[in-house]
């Protein structure tokens, strides 16, 4: 196993910490079992050789033949049924721990995947994070339950009967432990071959289930466009090369099986020949060479299911490669001290300290932004809002005005300059207090599945009387009514019982009962029929008066009523100014203006 491969096991190991006592049980049992296995063909051995006089055990022989056959028989009987009573035993705590571990896991790595930063996701594809979330981390938690176990089991069970043959008859003994040198040296050859190969079916599954989550999410697109047909082309071409790196696993798989086999006969063979040749030299007894010859086979049924556990080692070791590498990841987005080092020297005091109290003010100095470096959307961005005012944000598709929204929620990080909240460089306000000061309506409203009630709540504490009365105010009961259950009314996968007005009229509604410090609407009535926007738009004053709000706008009623208009331009600030003043400068809002009066284009 190379370096980084140990060092991934040995971090994921801390997950077995937590159940020290149930993993000494497993290992506390290895060496009985392995001695119940041993002892069983040296006793059947014994059996024959008192049979023909020939007992190597001085207290047997002084015993009557039928006692001592008895003796040996109810010995074999108790090691049977111990052997399988300590087998089924550990079995149960190995699963158990398997599962155990598989929780811990799977827990961390959701928790590890829900603060990676937007950046990282944008270049995951949901599909193979699911996969790592699932396939993986099952089988690294067989790896650490029955793979590893098994292999210590193995392990301890091939130098119980290797000192075991070596005391009863030294020649034997090493010529058995010789055939072990070939397997040993096969299978280390095989190991990286079989390691890439199936890092290679991981990496395929993972493209197999992206394509496959892709459809499901677009069935709408595509069943409108029809491209059934030509999707599943794709997808068949990535269902073949899937199976084409699986047959390469098998390969592997078969060849170190079929290889054990071979060299076990061998044995056998060899233990027949030269075993037989001492017995007629008489230089050793028929009861020892039958110990030797159950002892071939005993020795080599751990390579066996060494053999059969090659994929699921191999496939586990891939698992945590893979596991490590998103656990590996670093979080882009992290609460940081309030004495924070920004490359531009912080001011004011920073959340929390004393004569801290928000009040709205937001501002950006010299910020520059890009999701690729040769791609910049915000260059050099320096602007202030003051406390309780209303500004639009105005500019055509691509000028940076969603991302200047992700920059300020610290979804992402800019490369060069800083926002600041209240005269604080957001980088020192801790993000459950920051996001907690900030109301976000996207125009793309998500729902989770679950009631509308929870839906609305989010991680707020409110009960449901006062959830009743927040949404009378706001005038939600129209909607609820029509509702089957009202608040308890459970909402399909994205909202999706639900119209689009709808769903924004809950997003609107969450946000309100958050009374944030800054609102932050990315054109929230978009989808919304002019009745239900009439409806709200008496709420979203109220939700809007005395608190900063930054709205991006493509509706001329909504930019008029802002108290600044800034437009941008390729992630600059080419404008800004109220509606009036703008027309009367003539410029690119002037321009756009004039456009959507016309009907041929958005602000």
């Amino acid at each position: 196993m190379a370096a980084t491969d140990f060092q991934r096991v040995r971090r994921l190991g801390r997950y077995l910490s937590q159940d020290r006592r149930r993993l000494w049980i497993i290992l506390s049992l290895l060496l009985p079992l392995s001695l119940a296995g041993a002892i069983q063909p040296l006793l059947v051995g014994e059996a024959i050789s008192i049979l023909r006089n020939e007992s190597t055990f001085p207290w047997l022989s002084a015993l009557p033949m039928s006692t001592a056959v008895r003796i040996l028989v109810g010995t074999l009987l108790f090691s049977v049924l111990l052997r399988l009573g300590l087998q089924g035993f550990q079995s149960f705590n190995i699963e158990s721990l398997g599962q155990r571990l598989t929780a811990r896991i799977r827990n961390d790595l959701f928790a590890h995947a829900m603060a990676l930063s937007l950046r990282f996701h944008d270049r995951m594809p949901v599909g193979k994070l699911l996969t790592r979330l699932t396939s993986d981390v099952n089988a690294l938690a067989e790896v650490f339950g029955s793979g590893a176990v098994g292999v210590l089991t193995d392990l301890v069970t091939l130098v119980v009967i290797s000192v075991t043959m070596i005391l009863i008859e030294w020649r034997l003994g090493v010529l058995l432990l010789l055939t072990q040198v070939p397997v040993t040296l096969v299978i280390l050859w095989l190991q990286r071959r079989f390691r890439k190969a199936n890092y290679r079916v991981r990496e395929e599954l993972s493209q197999l289930n992206a394509d496959f989550q892709e459809n499901l999410q677009g069935l709408e697109v595509v069943q409108m466009f029809r491209r059934e047909t030509f999707n599943g082309q794709l997808f068949e071409r990535t269902g073949s090369a899937y199976r084409q790196a699986v047959n390469g696993t098998i390969f592997y798989d078969s060849s170190i099986s079929a290889f054990v086999e071979w060299v076990a006969l061998v044995a056998v063979a060899a233990v027949l020949a030269f075993g037989g040749w001492m017995v007629t030299a008489e230089t050793m007894g028929l009861g020892i060479l039958t110990t030797f010859i159950l002892y071939s086979q005993r020795l080599f049924e751990p390579l066996r299911q060494l053999a059969d556990r090659f994929t699921q080692i191999q496939g586990g070791l891939t698992a945590v490669e893979r596991i490590g590498e998103l656990l590996e990841q670093p979080l882009d987005i992290v609460d940081q001290s309030s004495d924070y080092q920004s490359p531009i020297k912080p001011a004011s005091v920073a959340p929390g300290s004393k004569g801290f109290a928000p009040v709205g003010e937001v501002v950006f100095e010299g910020v520059s932004f890009a999701y690729r470096p040769d791609e910049p959307i915000l260059q050099d961005l320096s602007f202030r809002i003051a406390p309780g005012e209303h500004v639009a944000l105005v500019g055509p598709t691509g000028s940076g005005k969603t991302t200047l929204i992700r920059l300020l929620c610290r979804l992402y990080e800019p490369q060069l300059g800083r926002i600041m909240l209240d005269g604080v460089d957001i980088r020192t306000i801790p993000l459950q207090r920051l996001r907690k000061q900030l109301g976000v309506v996207l125009q793309d409203t998500f729902l989770f599945s679950g009631n509308v009630a929870d839906n609305l709540r989010l991680d707020a504490s409110i009960d449901d009387d006062r959830l009743r009365e927040i949404c009378r105010d706001l005038g939600l009961d129209p909607l609820l009514n029509r509702l089957p259950q009202g608040l308890e009314t459970e909402l399909r996968e994205r909202g999706g019982n639900l119209s689009s007005g709808e769903r924004q009229l809950l997003a609107v509604a969450r946000v309100a009962i958050r009374n944030p410090t800054v609102l932050v609407m990315d054109e929230a009535t978009a989808f919304m029929d002019p009745s239900t926007e009439a409806t709200l738009q008496r709420d979203l004053d109220r939700l809007l008066e005395r608190r900063t709000a930054v709205v991006i706008a493509h509706r001329l009623a909504t930019v008029e009523a802002a108290d600044r208009i800034m437009v941008l331009r390729r992630g600059k600030l080419v404008e800004q100014g109220t509606h009036l003043e703008l027309r009367a400068q003539g410029g690119l809002y002037s321009q756009l203006a004039e456009l959507q009066e016309r009907g041929l284009a958005k602000l």
